[in-house]
């Protein structure tokens, strides 16, 4: 594994640990057992390289052939219900504000580096057609999120929530925009910047499309 290869694995360890973190706390906040737990967390985590491991025609998807993504959002996930059972102080009106804080936070940091990552399999496999690297890498970071809240049966945070999936596509274009000039770790660092920005700045000063009330 080279240079270039261990900071893209690395940003994807990252990402992986951001989202089973919040899939799995949004199970405990569902109250769901340990198992639901995991299974929230695995589906926030790798959902989304699923969904573009399939539209790129990758069999077995990478969530199989590279089980290490799988096993760590399990770990993760086991890890975070063991501390909150412990502590059985997930109720308290504080800890659910620290819930909805932690969650946005790794909501942003998970949605701007699997936005990059989707972008990067498909360039090595290849593809180089903008709207289908857009489009891949916004499915990448928002596609987890989806198939969590599905099953969480919460309103999809995607449709709802601080222009998301916008955030998603706005990094996902700069990364794609910077590519030629700066290569693939730089341009990665800097798409999955720009949406962690936006995704901040959304929730800081509540930006939202407009919507029919």
């Amino acid at each position: 594994m080279n240079y270039s290869e261990t900071i893209i694995f690395v940003m994807e360890i990252t990402g992986t640990v951001a989202f089973a973190s919040s899939g799995a706390m949004l199970a405990v906040r569902k109250e769901m057992d340990l198992f639901g737990v995991c299974v929230l967390g695995v589906t926030a985590s790798v959902g989304g390289g699923l969904m573009r491991d399939l539209i790129l025609g990758i069999t077995p998807p990478n969530m199989f052939r590279k089980p290490v993504y799988t096993l760590v959002a399990v770990g993760v996930s086991v890890l975070l219900f063991l501390l909150l059972y412990v502590r059985r102080s997930f109720r308290e009106s504080r800890a659910a504000t620290a819930y909805d804080r932690v969650m946005a936070l790794f909501d942003a940091a998970g949605l701007g580096i699997f936005t990059v990552s989707g972008i990067h399999t498909a360039r090595s496999l290849g593809f180089d057609q903008t709207f289908l690297l857009v489009f891949l890498g916004v499915i990448t970071g928002v596609g987890g999120g989806l198939l969590r809240d599905v099953i969480a049966q919460e309103k999809p945070y995607i449709l709802t929530k601080h222009v998301y999936a916008c955030a998603s596509i706005a990094g996902a274009l700069v990364c794609v925009w910077v590519y030629p000039a700066l290569g693939s770790p730089a341009a990665m660092a800097a798409g999955a910047l720009a949406v962690f920005l936006v995704r901040l700045l959304a929730m800081r000063y509540r930006w939202n499309l407009p919507r029919i009330r």
